[in-house]
């Protein structure tokens, strides 16, 4: 099982695009990999459709996104229709590439099997995955979903702001943090390097005493 930190597999995969080596395809861009239990089920439609809606968010954050599904080429390149139509694209290229995974090996190995869903003939179905890889392909997030429940993908992004920022600046995300909001300074930056960096710092004052939250605007 791939943990955080740890360089993502890079597997050769049959895609609706053609065969790709993962790493080669990712190049420099972040990668998002999403795993969904087959072709032609309502939940993953729905979470398709809304990836083609926000294409425009994904580049803006350099970040190239790539699905898998249980089934083979011919029966995805047939299914993508129906994904374009749903996400009322339906005149346009499919803008990302999917993954044929119907032998489950790829599931396999980065443990993403459901073994709770099976199809009519039991054969375990892939769980809805999302793996984070930036572009030192290091995995950087992980979440496991059961195959019965869709993913946010606005919520998604979110963290892409929030690991591109941290990357950049000595800075963490609070709770329910989003774009543009107050950052907080992360405990390694020490009290006297904290007054160069961050001149608007407001430390919240606790019953313990201790200067701990040390809150500032978001960097640009």
């Amino acid at each position: 099982m791939v943990i955080l930190g740890e360089i993502f597999p890079n597997f050769k995969a049959q895609t609706t695009v053609g065969d790709i080596m993962f790493h080669d395809w990712l190049k420099d861009s972040w990668g998002i990999l999403f795993s969904h239990p087959a072709d032609f089920t309502p939940v993953c439609t729905t979470e398709l459709a809304q990836v083609i809606n926000l294409q425009n968010e994904f580049k803006k954050r350099n970040v190239k996104v790539i699905a898998l599904s249980c089934d083979p080429v011919e029966t995805h390149l047939k299914w993508c229709n129906d994904i374009k139509y749903y996400a009322g694209n339906a005149g346009n290229e499919f803008p990302y590439p999917i993954i044929a995974d119907d032998d489950r090996e790829l599931a396999l190995q980065l443990q993403i099997i459901d073994p709770d869903e099976k199809t009519s003939d039991g054969i375990p179905l892939t769980a809805r995955a999302v793996f984070i890889v930036d572009p030192s392909k290091k995995m950087r997030l992980s979440i496991l979903y059961p195959a019965t429940t869709g993913r946010n993908f606005n919520e998604i992004l979110r963290v892409i702001d929030s690991l591109q920022l941290c990357d950049k600046h000595k800075v963490a995300t609070p709770v329910d943090w989003k774009n543009g909001d107050d950052v907080m300074v992360q405990p390694s930056v020490s009290d006297k390097e904290v007054k160069t960096l961050f001149p608007a710092l407001t430390v919240v004052t606790l019953p313990s005493g201790k200067g701990y939250i040390r809150k500032t605007p978001q960097p640009e």
